[in-house]
């Protein structure tokens, strides 16, 4: 069988994890979760990295910090996982759900500003595929409404917009290192704060709304419960693993993109003749090869080539149930029909794409395709 993805290992995350262990302190923010949020502070440029347990802690931190209560409205994609809009429903937020472009997952600007009020507190962006969204129009809705940006960019390590990384343009980004992601930790994600208003708030909630981190540093002679907050920092083994990971970004990003090129190149032609749409390829440094979609005519034929791969021990998945439409929000959804999100959920399919994934199996899956 050719999975859909596998988890890749440097050969190093073990020996990480057990210098962790001598080193005497296995909690959070020792010394290899100072390492990869130095990491990122350094080489991605970001003003202020703090690790967490998950990406969708991460989105939870966003929330908090951008003081969303009850009654207040964040508009979200509704192609996107459910962390994206969750975070903000428990701190009591209305979920104003947009469409997505006709061509591509991503949020359309143009739908944006439809559905701002005085209730509006913050935008959620994401860069689905790791492709980036149109931050310059969001941006600019942004800054005439006072409204917070946030991006969500599990998907988008490593990837630009007109030259800047993503996660360095909102107010606020996410990143997860979940095993089905580039750089992985098994479970893990990372707040990045873009923003000097947040920054020393940030420190507090991820430390259980004490000011721990500042005590650290020698700021202040104790420390105490300041605010809200809860545990988001992960283990310092977690960092471990991923700092073998981290070390090795550039070759894995490098493979993954041999691969989605690979792919892109070789179903061109096939894509045509059966009325199917390939993933568009962006301008170059936009693409960090997280995935490679293909976007069917219909929902059956979605389902016949599915079936058809299994058969063939190739495994191909799809995502996502448009969150507007899901047994959890239908009733709360102020009834506007997305149809360019919901052709996703009915049209999408993702190919076999993992750093080991080796030309032979690549071959064998375009073969199939073909």
């Amino acid at each position: 069988m050719i999975p859909f993805n596998k988890p890749y290992l440097t050969g190093k995350e073990t020996a990480y994890i057990e210098d962790a262990v001598n080193r005497g302190k296995i909690s959070g923010n020792g010394y290899y979760t100072k390492k990869c949020q130095h990491f990122f502070e350094e080489k991605f440029n970001f003003k202020k990295a703090l690790l967490t347990t998950s990406c969708t802690d991460a989105l939870e931190m966003c929330a908090m910090l951008a003081n969303i209560e009850q009654g207040d409205e964040v508009i979200v994609p509704s192609f996107t996982f459910v962390s994206s809009a969750l975070a903000f429903v428990r701190q009591g937020a209305i979920i104003k759900f947009a469409d997505s472009y006709s061509n591509n997952p991503n949020i359309d600007p143009s739908r944006i500003e439809e559905l701002i009020t005085k209730k509006t507190k913050a935008i959620v962006v994401v860069h689905y595929a790791g492709v980036a969204c149109d931050m310059d129009a969001i941006m600019a809705i942004a800054n005439k409404h006072g409204l917070i940006v946030i991006e969500d960019a599990a998907q988008a390590i490593c990837s630009k917009y007109e030259g800047k990384l993503l996660g360095s343009i909102g107010h606020m980004s996410t990143f997860s290192f979940h095993e089905t992601k580039n750089i992985i930790s098994g479970e893990g994600g990372l707040l990045v704060i873009n923003d000097d208003r947040f920054v020393d708030r940030a420190e507090i909630l991820w430390e259980k709304g004490t000011n721990r981190a500042e005590f650290f540093r020698g700021k202040i002679d104790k420390y105490g419960w300041v605010d809200t907050g809860s545990s988001f920092l992960p283990s310092d083994i977690i960092a471990a693993f991923l700092w073998a990971q981290l070390e090795n970004i550039d070759a894995i990003q490098k493979k993954r993109l041999e691969h989605w090129h690979f792919y892109y190149s070789e179903l061109a032609e096939w894509a045509k003749s059966v009325d199917v749409q390939l993933m568009p390829k962006p301008i170059e440094e936009t693409n960090n090869g997280h995935m490679f979609y293909i976007i069917c005519n219909s929902l059956n034929q979605r389902k016949r080539i599915i079936d058809y791969l299994l058969k063939n021990k190739i495994l191909a998945v799809f995502h996502y149930i448009s969150l507007h439409s899901s047994k959890y929000y239908i009733k709360k959804h102020d009834g506007r029909t997305l149809i360019n999100s919901d052709k996703f959920t009915e049209r999408l399919l993702r190919l076999p794409m993992f750093y080991e994934l080796n030309p032979n199996d690549v071959t064998q899956t375009i073969k199939k395709f073909k």
